[in-house]
């Protein structure tokens, strides 16, 4: 039953990215141009609801499905791994054309070349995950 309402969840994320045309190839590359606010109004939404959301778990004492409570400790703060990880990020966002995000939305859609994408980002995270051990974190 818990499997059924992820696929739920999945199916509202996959809507509200679709309605809000947050999977948009021309929408992005407005965003990147700076030509328009569309996508920065989409994200700056969701950094709110996320501080709102990470705010309210950390004062409610939230617990996983697992039941382990998260660790919310500050961690040093490393920002070449953000500029790097961010950097390369940025370009393959504006290389394709779609974040991870809408990715298996524009599948759903039945562009079958994202999954080139798809594909090379699963490849990626693998690669990062023999790596993880010699980047800096």
């Amino acid at each position: 039953m818990k499997n059924i309402s992820f696929l739920g969840v999945g199916a509202l994320f996959g809507i509200i990215m679709s309605k809000s045309e947050a999977i948009s190839w021309f929408r992005i590359q407005e965003m990147f141009r700076f030509q328009s606010i569309h996508m920065y109004g989409i994200i700056g939404v969701c950094v709110i609801l996320g501080a709102a959301m990470f705010y309210i778990m950390k004062k409610s004492g939230f617990k996983a499905a697992d039941g382990s409570t998260p660790d919310f400790s500050d961690k040093p703060k490393t920002y070449t791994a953000s500029i790097l990880g961010g950097t390369i990020f940025g370009l393959g966002w504006a290389l394709t054309g779609a974040c991870p995000g809408p990715l298996y939305v524009l599948l759903g859609h039945g562009y079958w070349i994202i999954l080139v994408v798809i594909i090379s980002a699963l490849l990626g995270t693998f690669v990062y995950g023999l790596l993880k051990a010699k980047l800096p974190h």
